[in-house]
């Protein structure tokens, strides 16, 4: 079931809104939470309802593990337990790309029956991966079973994160007032929604129409792609993933806080970062912070000299990849992201020894950073989107021109077209490139560099980032208030959504 769907909008959540609010009334706490980890179970099985199986073992499996490592705070007991996690994981998304691999060096061919990925496995597994680490740490406390059934499986950030950590969620379901129908937590949860609505069939949906087909065209060797054709198609899926997976996390946290439940942030401004380093605070936030504390710090982090925090960012980018899909093209991404981390250190350490460090506060320094920053995300994005590394070979040399330049003849007469032509390339049609393509990528680059964020928006009722970077508050007539004015608005954006959601997708982030 997708929160883009008429069925989840209009039969799904107000069920499941009206049997949690009417127990919460009758102040059937215990009630409430049943009804929502059944609600959950079923929106998880709508999909699959055989996965069904494999979620209950694991919150079982997880629950008594962490209740024994309280008990008996050994680590070899925490690592069995997070092995035994690996390994469900590994076998499910990774057993067919590493004997594949293993065939490829060896070249040796081994028959492998169809393996079904299930949904949401990776967010679910780390989410109890993390459970149990803390377990060990003693920073986890003990939660009757329902609690932490409604931890894993509650449906807003069940299937594509946020990431959540015990610790932000299990707290909230001891308050009372969780469970009560508060109309201020209703009308910001459906205006955030709304958002990520927006964001998901208006933008996302949209600019899809210009990327999905050159790919899929590269991916069958149906196509060569030219350099306005590749550049075209590449920014389409820059803005795509962005306000697609930018629109899952709004319309998760709109649902957590209509029950009354806060859910972490997972962006902010993603691409308006003047470094790599910011970019992975803003980007995927919930991720890059499990990378952090169970993985780069564990490792080492930059406690142990400058070599090893490199060996550290690269070794963490590189599982960081391998974790959003079983595939070299993946692992190529994280590699990337992970060299682009250890330049971005090592520049940041040269600016500080020839004392250069004011030089970063000047709008010139910012904008090179900035553009630096967005073209080498953009790049990476090749390897993210392709199915097959000879896919992204052919859309790299497309980028650099190798496959020519064809320019549409109803843009010939435009500045940067003449250019183009007077320097070699050809007039004539293109089946991909057109105007309606670059008016898309328009809107969605105004919208992502120049329009306020959904937090900026929500400023007074969303906790504030951490991040040094952070872009300011808009002005206070931006800001969401629970007046007339909002109302009108997010009840005409709340109808232009449902109203498009004739061209129902799946969320990108869904196959990871």
């Amino acid at each position: 079931m997708l929160f883009n769907s008429h069925i989840f909008i209009l039969v799904f959540l107000p069920v499941v809104c009206a049997g949690y609010f009417t127990f919460g009334a009758l102040k059937r706490y215990t009630w409430a939470m049943v009804w929502l980890v059944a609600s959950s179970l079923f929106f998880y099985g709508w999909w699959n309802p055989l996965f069904l199986w494999l979620i209950s073992a694991s919150i079982i499996f997880n629950y008594g593990c962490g209740r024994l490592i309280q008990r008996f705070p050994h680590r070899s007991i925490m690592l069995a337990g997070v092995m035994a996690n690996l390994l469900l994981l590994g076998y499910y998304k990774y057993y067919h790309f590493f004997l594949n691999s293993i065939g490829q060096i060896s070249g040796h061919s081994f028959h492998v029956e169809v393996i079904v990925l299930p949904l949401a496995i990776s967010f679910f597994t780390f989410q109890q991966i993390a459970y149990l680490v803390d377990a060990r740490r003693k920073v986890t406390q003990e939660h009757n079973f329902i609690s932490y059934c409604l931890f894993v499986v509650f449906f807003p950030q069940l299937i594509a994160g946020p990431i959540v950590h015990h610790r932000e969620m299990l707290e909230q379901f001891k308050s009372k007032l969780t469970f009560r129908f508060q109309p201020k937590h209703v009308a910001v949860g459906v205006s955030i929604f709304t958002c990520g609505l927006i964001k998901k069939v208006i933008l996302a949906d949209s600019v899809a129409l210009y990327a999905t087909p050159v790919f899929d065209a590269v991916q069958y060797g149906n196509l060569q792609p030219d350099l306005l054709t590749s550049w075209m198609a590449l920014l389409a899926y820059t803005f795509q993933i962005y306000f697609d997976f930018s629109g899952y996390s709004d319309m998760a946290i709109g649902l957590g806080r209509i029950f009354g439940i806060h859910i972490p942030l997972n962006f902010n401004a993603p691409y308006k970062s003047i470094s790599i380093s910011s970019f992975w605070r803003r980007w995927h936030m919930t991720l890059s912070r499990f990378l952090r504390d169970y993985l780069y710090i564990p490792l080492g982090g930059n406690r142990h000299g400058n070599l090893r925090q490199q060996v550290n960012l690269l070794t963490t980018m590189l599982l960081g990849g391998l974790w959003h899909g079983a595939g070299w093209t993946f692992v190529i991404w994280g590699g990337l992201h992970g060299l682009y981390l250890m330049i971005n250190h090592r520049w940041s350490a040269f600016l500080k020894l020839v004392g250069l460090q004011r030089l970063q506060n000047t709008k010139l320094y910012r904008l090179g950073a900035w553009s630096l920053t967005f073209f080498a995300v953009m790049l990476a994005w090749v390897f993210f989107r392709s199915e097959s590394l000879p896919a992204a070979t052919l859309l790299i040399k497309g980028l650099a021109g190798e496959h020519g330049c064809t320019i549409p003849s109803r843009l010939s007469d435009l500045p940067f077209a003449s250019l183009l032509i007077a320097m070699g390339a050809e007039s004539g049609h293109s089946h991909y490139f057109n105007g309606s393509s670059l008016v898309w990528i328009g809107i969605c680059a105004i919208v992502a560099f120049f329009l306020p964020t959904t937090q900026q928006i929500f400023c007074h009722f969303l906790n504030p980032t951490t991040n040094n970077d952070e872009t300011p508050p808009p002005m206070d007539m931006l800001c969401w208030k629970p007046n007339l004015k909002f109302a009108i608005l997010i009840g005409l954006a709340t109808a232009a959504g449902v109203v498009s959601l004739t061209r129902v997708s799946e969320f990108l982030y869904f196959q990871f």
